[in-house]
């Protein structure tokens, strides 16, 4: 008999309650990513004060109880009453969805947060949220909790304890807002202060002249406490920061201009390596995914440089165009959008979505960068640019044909595997796992160990190259990556189509040794330059193996760091052998599928991408071909016995 299905089914959310019940459609999860979204949207507001001229200076500060603060010197909220809520103002943004002061360009000629639910949806996540609003001469505060009704149990997100009220006369102006997010909602609720941190030096260099000041008080040390962020170089500040760890060949090119009313900024430099680097943001949001903006910025420099070359005679008539990535080879740039009103993909803001901004940034780049070529003091740059990209050129040829002959003798798509790959017997690659493991003696006991059902297993025989100092052509030469390539199915660089991938799951699996350390990075380098969208769609992750096994008689407790070991020793007694795993190898098939590959059981690092600009600057400095700085990283930070910093993913499908 069917289900009834009337009326009384239907569940009208008021208020807040939709944010509470489903926040990973405003933060995108409830993770540490969701979590310190809380802190952009309300950074992201005091941020459009400032980006429109009105606040010189933001402050945040992570308090001793959990509590973030953001303080600029603003505007300062509107605190006299709405005319249809008959609250005030300030109680309408944070208690009401899609709300505030940025649907129109009265107020904000560029703003990031168009949607207006930040300030609200930060309120109904959160245990408690007080703001300050100093204008007028008058000091004015309102404070927020979400209780739980003793009644029904449900949860009260983000009541106002009390109205809007004045509390004092002060000189001071803008607005303070402070939040402690609701353990009830989120995984942890510890903010990390270097993720804080990089985006507010990030910010600093977005907003020339503007004084930051990042303040955590959970750290002892005070000279560690604070920290201040002032460029009054902007972008080219920020780009000076990006290739501080590469080897320059050109000086920066800068600039800025209103089109259309849309803002143009860009900052382009290039150094000797082979890959470009390229970071985008629409009104200070990162648009990690790109959009019409980054697109028409490329557009723009393929279609500059070749007519240059054309004028100057280096390209000739019979001669074909050079390609965007030939020019984009090597080049680090920042590419910056000031639009009214933009469209982003959904709450998080990854990429851009206005057709109308792409012809504005093309056009205003193209005619910026002629005019910067065509000037007799640049020419030795054009040179330089025109014969890195020649030479770009000259190698995409050539593995165009290497290409074209493998496919021809079947080359790429088998040899490489014979022998190697122990595929898996399902073809749903949603179920489908690829385990790259680190040496032929750890591959045979995985290989005996797996649930070949859906798990295969690739061994690495040797060492793969470092992508970092090598031509795309070069890697392609390489045995161990031209496997993977082809175990992937996906192609690579250009030709990379996540829709061909044959494996939901790439899990990297190698000793928790100094070398295995470095095959990760290899291969984490590797897909991060030439498969980024495995890593930005979630599909690779590192396999944790334990690094102990104690067993007392029949019991047996697999330790995955020195704290677990000293843990499981002090719960054991006496009369325990203890064995330390230096490698995979030491395993037999049953122990490595009962720790590393059984999903209901093992251990995964789910590879993510937080801020691409210190990824970019962090793989340089480990990969890269400069010694001194790998040196000073590693002696500060390296510990490669410690696995506690990464989170751990259990289960078969969990991400």
């Amino acid at each position: 008999m069917a289900k009834s299905y009337s009326a009384n089914d239907i569940t009208v959310l008021e208020g807040l309650d939709a944010v509470r019940m489903r926040p990973g459609m405003y933060i995108g999860s409830t993770g540490t990513r969701g979590l310190h979204h809380l802190i952009w949207e309300i950074v992201d507001n005091a941020i459009d004060e400032a980006s429109n001229g009105y606040a010189s200076e933001i402050g945040v500060t992570l308090k001793r109880d959990g509590s973030c603060e953001v303080t600029d010197n603003g505007r300062g909220i509107p605190v006299d009453i709405h005319p249809q809520l008959g609250v005030s103002a300030v109680e309408v943004v944070y208690t009401q969805l899609h709300a505030g002061g940025k649907f129109s360009d009265k107020n904000y000629a560029y703003s990031g947060g168009l949607h207006g639910v930040g300030a609200s949806v930060v309120n109904a996540l959160s245990e408690w949220l007080v703001v300050d609003v100093y204008r007028d001469y008058s000091h004015y505060q309102q404070r927020f909790e979400s209780v739980e009704d003793k009644k029904t149990g449900k949860i009260i997100s983000g009541r106002p304890v009390a109205p809007l009220a004045k509390v004092g006369n002060t000189r001071r102006r803008g607005t303070q807002v402070a939040f402690k997010p609701d353990p009830r909602v989120f995984e942890d609720v510890n903010f990390n202060s270097d993720t804080v941190r990089r985006r507010i030096r990030e910010l600093a260099y977005l907003n020339k002249g503007v004084r930051f000041v990042f303040t955590d008080e959970r750290i002892k040390d005070p000279d560690q406490r604070v920290r201040e962020y002032c460029y009054e170089g902007g972008l080219s500040d920020f780009l000076a920061y990006l290739n501080a760890d590469k080897t320059v060949i050109t000086d920066p090119i800068v600039f800025e201009k209103v089109s259309d009313s849309t803002l143009v900024r860009v900052a382009i430099q290039y150094t000797d390596s082979y890959s470009e680097h390229i970071c985008s943001f629409v009104n200070n949001v990162p648009t990690a995914e790109g959009g019409s903006h980054e697109t028409g910025f490329k557009a723009a420099v393929t279609r500059a440089f070749n007519d240059y070359a054309r004028r100057a005679g280096i390209l000739k008539e019979k001669d074909n165009n050079l390609s965007g990535d030939d020019f984009r080879e090597g080049m680090t740039a920042i590419v910056y959008a000031g639009v009214k009103n933009p469209q982003f993909e959904g709450q998080t803001k990854g990429k851009l979505g206005n057709t109308e901004v792409r012809p504005v940034f093309e056009s205003v780049c193209y005619e910026q960068l002629s005019i910067y070529l065509d000037d007799l003091k640049n020419q030795e740059f054009a040179a330089k640019i025109i014969e890195k990209a020649a030479k770009a050129a000259k190698v995409r040829e050539a593995m165009r044909k290497a290409k074209e002959m493998a496919r021809q003798k079947n080359q790429l798509d088998a040899a490489p595997l014979v022998g190697k790959l122990s595929s898996c017997t399902g073809r749903n690659a949603a179920m489908n796992e690829l385990f790259i493991v680190e040496g032929d003696s750890a591959g045979g006991s995985a290989k005996q160990g797996r649930d070949r059902r859906f798990q295969a297993i690739l061994p690495l025989r040797g060492k793969p190259l470092n992508v970092e100092k090598k031509r795309l052509d070069q890697v392609l030469l390489n045995e161990e990556f031209r496997s993977v390539i082809t175990a992937l199915g996906t192609g690579i660089g250009e030709d990379f189509d996540i829709s061909h991938l044959k494996y939901n799951k790439v899990i990297i699996l190698s000793d928790a040794d100094q070398d295995g350390a470095h095959i990760r990075a290899i291969l984490l380098t590797f897909f991060f330059r030439y498969m980024k969208e495995l890593i930005t769609d979630g599909h690779v992750y590192i396999g944790m193996p334990p690094l102990y096994r104690v067993a007392k008689g029949n019991d047996v407790t697999y330790c995955y760091d020195d704290k677990a070991l000293e843990q499981t020793l002090k719960k054991v007694g006496k009369n325990y052998t203890l064995q330390r795993y230096k490698g995979l190898g030491e395993m037999n098939p049953e122990q490595l599928w009962e720790t590393t590959m059984n999903p209901e059981g093992r251990r995964l690092v789910q590879v993510t991408i937080e801020d691409f600009a210190e990824v970019e600057r962090r793989v340089t400095i480990l990969m890269g071909d400069k010694v001194e700085p790998r040196r000073a990283y590693i002696s500060e930070f390296a510990d490669f016995n410690k696995v506690d910093n990464f989170q751990p993913v259990t289960g078969a499908n969990e991400a």
